[in-house]
């Protein structure tokens, strides 16, 4: 055998390995082919019978064609038996979690309750739809999943809001948050709590100025139900509609969101007018019995400007502070319960009683000022028209020197 020959024997092994590889690799060219990208889509539960649900509720879903089923990554998560839930709460450092599970598991609550679910799938780039799924998940992981809660800055649509918006790259943002409807975080809150008039009135008295300032459609969307409404009306930057299909998962079987009513001043006033009215008669012929009233006015005025003065103070619910009511229920109500257990015994009150009861009743006049001069105000005209009778009538009977 030749020289050459010898040297191409040599080189024959290595030749057909190189072939055989260039083989396999044209025979397998699925596996540099790239995985189609997984359906975005958001999920809009109706409201419930407990008050924590009677705002809705949403989650994203995602359907990655590499997994058995959709995934639903739901922002609402929270636990009531964990150590210093409740401490949190009070303090307004309240924790929810994101968690992710398969979406007939996440419905399965909202069947059996009978809460509506609509989904609507986004016409989202593959792009787009890869990084939210992969963001998402990274966020789901036990050691990303809590965050701070706020019941209207930073809550489980919010949560689905500003994941939609960094896919979007800013764009969802750009065209909700120039837009306004007028509508408040205050006339929302009272809306939807309507149905439980104890609700209603917490949030009517509790929510301070910041509660009556025009919302934004990007702010509005910290309810469910706006958000889907405002993913109906988003398009693309090329014009398409980022809602591609919209599909009911689940009837609503319990009522629907409320509407809203305009709420009229005047039964307010008459109403205060008339317990003023009573209030002048009964000091004239059942003294006692007006004071033993009065005592339980006063306690009630004094314990729930208490809450609100705490809430302030030493809170982070924000939507509390700088609250004008506490004008109307005043902390210094607790200080009159002496001279009204004096007035029950049929003794003259204090002048130190007669002095605080002036005080309250001025203070009381005083939140007229902020809605007269339209500084950063509140829509608490209603209260001012019942309680500020009141205050004044008690001082008119009880605030004069006995020798006047």
């Amino acid at each position: 055998m030749t020289a050459l020959g010898m040297r191409m024997t040599r080189l024959f092994p290595i030749l057909l390995l190189l072939m055989c590889a260039m083989g396999i690799a044209h025979a397998q060219p699925a596996q540099t082919q790239e995985t189609p990208a997984p359906r975005i889509g958001v999920v809009t539960m109706g409201p419930g019978e407990i008050f924590w649900e009677r705002f809705g509720h949403d989650a994203i879903v995602v359907d990655d064609p590499a997994q058995p089923a959709p995934i639903s990554y739901n922002f609402g998560f929270f636990d009531m038996d964990e150590d210093g839930f409740f401490g949190r709460f009070v303090k307004g450092e309240m924790q929810y979690r994101l968690v992710s599970l398969p979406l007939q598991d996440d419905l399965a609550y909202y069947r059996e309750v009978g809460r509506g679910a609509t989904l609507q799938w986004l016409d989202l780039d593959p792009a787009q739809a890869r990084r939210l799924a992969a963001d998402l998940a990274e966020n789901a992981k036990p050691e990303n999943a809590r965050y701070r809660y706020d019941y209207y800055t930073d809550n489980c649509a919010t949560r689905v809001r500003d994941a939609l918006d960094r896919a979007l790259d800013g764009r969802l943002r750009k065209l909700l948050d120039s837009r306004s409807s007028g509508d408040t975080w205050r006339g929302e809150s009272l809306r939807l709590a309507s149905p439980a008039p104890w609700m209603w009135l917490g949030f009517d008295i509790g929510l301070g100025p910041a509660g009556d300032r025009a919302l934004t459609r990007w702010q509005q969307d910290f309810l469910p139900r706006r958000l889907a409404d405002d993913l109906r009306k988003v398009t693309r930057a090329d014009g398409r509609p980022l809602v591609a299909t919209e599909v009911e998962l689940l009837p609503q079987r319990q009522a629907a969101e409320p509407e809203e009513h305009e709420q009229s001043l005047w039964p307010w006033l008459l109403a205060g007018l008339a317990l003023a009215a009573l209030v002048l008669a009964a000091g004239r012929r059942h003294p006692r019995t007006l004071a033993a009233l009065a005592a339980g006015f006063w306690l009630l005025c004094g314990l729930l400007g208490a809450v609100l003065a705490l809430g302030w103070a030493f809170t982070e619910h924000r939507a509390l502070w700088a609250n004008r009511n506490l004008l109307l229920l005043d902390p210094l109500c607790l200080l009159l319960l002496p001279g009204a257990w004096a007035l029950l015994r049929g003794r003259l009150p204090s002048p130190r009683f007669r002095a605080l009861l002036v005080a309250v009743a001025v203070l009381a006049a005083l939140a007229c000022l902020p809605l007269w001069l339209q500084v950063s105000p509140q829509r608490n005209g209603h209260w001012i028209a019942l309680l500020l009778p009141l205050h004044a009538t008690l001082a008119r009977l009880w605030a004069r020197s006995p020798d006047a």
